[in-house]
């Protein structure tokens, strides 16, 4: 790390360079200190350690620093310019002003700039100019507001505060943008890359990837009715399995509690709904176990308002309890968007925290008896806490935005270390960073078009395991939510159970669910890129193709993985560059053009194949296990731009993956210039029985197909002359030469 450090103009200065490409800036009054925020203090943040070389220079009454990756210039009233390795401008500060609780910054915006990022605090855009941003985790409107966003000129910035942020963007000037911190110091960190997806690997170097969960995640998750009771969970589980309809998790809402909506450590089940009594035993035959037997996880619905802040002051102080300094809390933030339409009653003292026992502690007991996850409901992690002093001398004006990272976190390690499995993290609210511990739906926002910005707002900041509320009563709402990173219906107080809504909708439950299980192998695997990389999973087409304008104002389009475009409920369909083939018709389409869109009548959205596309598909199964991976189709749309594609596989569960128990089978493609197309198919990993067949897009009928040289017969050969694809039946891995 190299430092540079001044004080002058009665303002005191410390630019750190963290890596060739990341900086932090700080800059307070001279009579504050430049201390960490919360990100720091509790390692939501954790600064990389390399040595960096910064070449110091002066420049008339300016410092110039460079390094390989930037160069910042500082004034001696410590405003801050950026410049790329080549000279081009990234940003400008022209001004800075501090008051009693504020820091604001002002930036000369470029003429064409632009910003994408802050998180779920707005549904009505991607791109931000003229717009002001509000970061407050706040129920329904502002669930994950984020402080970092990325620019078109090439330059990221994440301002480091739990504080409230409102960030201008050139809303009240037309060529200036900035914030203002609530903190009352500047504080930011500046990342330098061309490209959004760097950018976002930058962030996430510092606040963390995502963590690959549990392969089971990523099946079906059914959420029953408020109302059920043993009988209706095991009967739910048992029409899936009659239905045909695969699904791999059985989750109950707040009424599994005796007390509804049991805040306290205290909470056991409903004696009537879901009798456990004392007598029994986790390896009774109860309702879970019937569940297990089945193949079913199962989800518990929580709501808490526990400070959490104990235990983190208890890890970072050696296994003591703080003794905090007491404050007293003077205000509450006062801004129009925190009007709650929920809850309108702000949440008052704490009554329940035993502060020497972890939260997690009173959760091991619905764990032995079969929880596999918990739904971390919004609930009062989302409303203010006027009145409290936590536990670690904070008031809510520090604590509200980071208590989500808190809950979230201490769920994973909780779970993690009691089981050694690899936890589902599944919750509402968050800040910087919280992608690198939870998933996410989008809350009680429906799930609708509308739910789709929040989700493509948090996959801009490095999100990947989100959903929403599928609306499984209607066509448009089952083909959004089963083309999802993770997929859940929740019933609630409705019966949105697939089997009762009959007709073509229910027909729909049956196609897409079996769509979506064949095809995680596909998802399992770019979700494991996702976990290493931190491009997301869900991928928002102006990241994609970040220099596509079109790309900008599309709300309901996104890529699923980097093969698959889902377009959901409207007609109007935008198509990148390349060649996209339709996965209902098979009629391929240009792309850099705009058209009504048509789907067949038993479809409820577009779906559409990317050029040069890989998509591993594996065998029909009713939840992950049922059986091996031993029949795969691929589906090929060849391209002259050879791409490549890695099968993930692992045991779904561990963490053994981290020391290296996994396997990857590369699979690549290209189009000659003579149109002859070169499929590979990496070997078998050891232990396992494979079977390949291959299904390729293709201009016309092929004259001959080689499979390691060996030219197939035609009974192994099926051409379908409507979609104009091949089908290769009994595929050895190696090459396939199809001309």
């Amino acid at each position: 790390m190299f430092t540079y450090q001044q004080i002058e103009n009665g303002r005191k200065l410390k630019v750190s360079f963290l890596t060739a490409r990341m900086a932090r800036v700080q800059c307070a009054p001279e009579n504050m200190e430049l201390k960490d925020s919360g990100l720091n203090r509790y390692q939501f943040i954790q600064e990389p350690g390399e040595e960096v070389e910064v070449i110091q220079e002066k420049n008339g009454q300016e410092t110039l620093l460079k390094a390989a990756g930037m160069t910042l210039e500082v004034t001696a009233d410590g405003l801050i310019s950026a410049e790329r390795a080549d000279g081009g401008k990234l940003f400008s500060m022209c001004g800075l002003e501090f008051g009693e609780k504020s820091a604001m910054p002002e930036f000369q915006a470029q003429p064409d700039e632009d910003w994408i990022g802050f998180g779920d605090q707005t549904r009505e855009r991607l791109f931000h100019r003229g717009t002001k941003a509000l970061c407050w985790v706040c129920n329904v409107t502002s669930y994950i507001p984020v402080p970092f966003f990325m620019s078109t000129c090439g330059y990221g910035i994440l301002v480091n505060s739990t504080h409230l942020v409102e960030f201008d963007l050139c809303s009240t000037n037309a060529d200036r943008f900035g914030w203002d911190d609530e903190r009352g110091v500047l504080d930011f960190y500046v990342f330098a890359a061309p490209t959004f997806k760097e950018l976002i690997g930058l962030y996430t170097d510092l606040t963390g990837k995502p963590k690959l969960p549990p392969e089971w995640s990523f099946g079906l998750w059914y959420i029953c009715r408020d109302v059920a009771n043993d009988a209706e969970a095991v009967n739910d589980a048992v029409n899936f399995r009659r239905e045909g309809i695969p699904c791999d998790l059985i989750g109950l809402e707040p009424g599994w509690m005796k007390n509804n909506y049991d805040f306290s450590t205290e909470k056991s089940w409903h004696p009537e709904r879901f009798p456990l009594p004392s007598w029994q035993r986790p390896s009774c035959d109860t309702f879970i176990q019937a569940l297990k037997r089945m193949g079913f996880h199962l989800e518990l619905w929580l709501c808490q308002n526990y400070d959490l802040s104990w235990e983190e002051e208890r890890r970072i102080n050696g296994g003591k309890l703080p003794e905090p300094e007491r404050k007293k809390q003077v205000r509450q933030p006062n801004k129009d968007m925190m009007v709650d339409p929920h809850f309108v009653s702000p949440c008052y003292s704490d009554r329940l925290t035993k502060k020497d026992e972890p939260w997690f502690e009173h959760l091991k007991k619905f764990v032995d008896w079969g929880a596999d996850c918990f739904k971390q409901d919004g609930s009062a992690q989302v409303l203010t806490h006027p009145d409290r002093l936590y536990g670690n001398g904070m008031t809510d004006e520090e604590m509200h935005n980071l208590y989500p990272l808190f809950y979230s976190r201490q769920m994973w390690e909780g779970f993690a270390q009691y089981t050694n499995r690899r936890p589902v993290v599944y919750t509402v609210a968050g800040w910087a960073g919280f992608q690198a511990w939870c998933g996410t739906w989008t809350g009680d926002t429906g799930g609708r078009v509308d739910t789709l910005a929040a989700m493509l707002n948090t996959a801009s900041v490095g999100h990947s395991w989100a959903t929403n509320d599928m609306c499984a009563i209607e066509m448009e709402g089952v083909h959004f939510g089963y083309l999802q990173p993770w997929s859940q219906i929740n019933s609630w107080s409705y019966f949105r159970m697939p089997w009762v809504q009959g007709g073509k909708v229910l027909d729909a439950h049956r196609y897409y669910s079996r769509l979506r299980a064949r095809l995680i192998p596909y998802i399992y695997s770019w979700a494991r890129y996702a976990s290493v990389t931190a491009v997301p999973l869900m991928l928002p087409l102006h990241i994609e193709f970040q220099d596509d304008p079109a790309c900008r104002t599309i709300l309901h389009e996104y890529l699923l993985g980097r093969d698959l475009l889902v377009s959901v409920y409207k007609k109007e369909l935008y198509l990148p560059a390349g060649s996209w083939k339709d996965f209902w018709t098979g009629k391929v389409f240009a792309g850099r053009q705009s058209f009504e869109a048509e789907w067949p009548d038993d479809r409820g959205g577009c779906l559409l194949v990317r050029e040069g596309a890989l998509i591993p598909f594996g065998p029909l199964m009713q939840y992950r296990g049922e059986r091996p991976l031993d029949e795969m189709e691929l589906y090929v749309f060849p391209s002259a731009q050879p791409t490549e594609f890695e099968l993930y596989e692992d045991d779904g569960v561990t963490f053994d993956y981290l020391q290296g128990k996994y396997s990857l089978t590369k699979i690549t493609q290209r189009k000659e210039a003579d149109g002859t197309v070169i499929i590979t198919i990496g070997d078998t990993p050891a232990g396992a029985v494979r079977h390949w067949s291959v299904t390729a897009a293709l201009d016309h009928a092929p004259a001959k197909v080689e499979n390691n040289g060996t030219q197939l017969p035609a009974d192994q050969l099926s051409w379908d002359a409507a979609r104009k694809e091949l089908r290769i039946a009994g595929v050895r891995p190696g090459t396939v030469k199809i001309s």
